[in-house]
């Protein structure tokens, strides 16, 4: 991948203040009539029983997604293989995804980025909007939908995004889109195993995070100028 891109190294190096960025780049923007049509529309059928609220399109689009983002090298698995694909659906098909702490009563009006999120899409709606626009872009310019373009055409759909060099005819806010992807993966990479990705401590051991101890004041001197190599510890090892 190009060092210019969405190379992995970068990705990684990024993650502890990234969410915060890709937060602050998001815009909200005014919805349309389309676009606030996707809160009421009916979920679709879940790809399989090994997802809760992805359909089988919206499956492809994000194992493709999180396997380009963190493809398999001498650092960790591939992506789908440390679960991210399922930490994501879990949270789409959870409170998170339905908005649960969202305000939804509007008016809805076109916001700065320092006021947060501002759309009547709940976050599910959102992915869900944003991945079919994401596809029929793909058809369009390569025609393919996402989970079938080569590396190379990836990166630039996700440049794209990342840019808002490309735009969503129904008026979808992309950066918003591509703010909450971004998002979700970081989380999948570095959350805690229990929530489905992060899967056998991959993205703490990266990054040499002990795990969910709260104290750590016995290993400061028994660790003091060494490298620390205790067990990594999630919440499923403490109950």
């Amino acid at each position: 991948m190009s060092d210019q891109g969405f190379d992995r190294r970068n990705f990684l190096k990024g993650a502890v203040v990234g969410s915060a960025a890709a937060a602050a780049g998001t815009v909200a923007a005014t919805p349309t009539a389309d676009a606030q049509a996707q809160t009421a529309a009916p979920a679709a059928a879940p790809a399989s029983p090994a997802y809760a609220f992805l359909n089988i399109e919206e499956a492809a689009f994000v194992e493709a997604l999180v396997d380009h983002m963190i493809p398999a090298d001498d650092l960790t698995p591939k992506g789908t293989d440390i679960g991210l694909n399922v930490y994501i659906d879990r949270a789409l098909a959870g409170g998170w995804g339905k908005g649960e702490r969202l305000y939804m009563q509007g008016p809805w009006k076109r916001g700065t980025p320092n006021q947060g999120y501002q759309l009547p899409l709940t976050p599910a709606a959102l992915y869900r909007a944003g991945i079919k626009a994401t596809n029929a872009h793909c058809l369009k310019t390569y025609g393919k939908p996402f989970d079938a373009l080569n590396e190379q055409q990836r990166e630039e759909v996700l440049v794209g995004l990342s840019t808002g060099k490309i735009t969503f005819p129904d008026g979808l806010p992309v950066r918003t889109f591509w703010g909450t992807i971004y998002q979700t993966v970081m989380e999948g990479m570095f959350s805690d195993p229990i929530y489905g990705g992060n899967r056998d401590k991959a993205g703490w051991k990266l990054i040499g995070f002990p795990g969910v101890i709260a104290v750590h004041r016995d290993n400061v001197e028994k660790y003091r100028g060494k490298k620390y190599t205790a067990e990594i510890l999630g919440i499923a090892d403490m109950s």
